[in-house]
């Protein structure tokens, strides 16, 4: 029994679909990261980085405190009165989590 080239055509388009619209899905729930208080974190974290030796770390450690904590202090680095559940985040090796 032979498939014919419209069914193949209309499966493969059909998966086609189904690809984009779980891409969109995941665009829309992974879009811009906000905390749950509305902030902005990816904004928020360019700035308490910019100065940092190691940008793309720092921005990453940064915004998993700025989820958890919705908020990050002002400036390049202190300012930790601010923000206390930023400050308080450590590592499990006891360190300070956030830059």
């Amino acid at each position: 029994m032979a498939i014919s080239k419209h069914f193949i055509v209309m499966f493969l388009f059909s998966l086609l679909v189904l690809h984009a619209v779980q891409a969109h899905q995941l665009i829309e729930r992974n879009g811009p990261k906000r905390s749950l208080l509305g902030i902005d974190c990816g904004a928020a974290c360019v700035g308490r980085c910019q100065l940092s030796s190691r940008p793309n770390l720092c921005k990453r450690a940064c915004g998993t405190c700025c989820a958890r904590c919705g908020c990050v202090p002002p400036g390049t680095s202190g300012n930790q009165q601010v923000c206390a559940c930023y400050y308080n985040q450590t590592t499990h090796g006891g360190k300070r989590k956030c830059p």
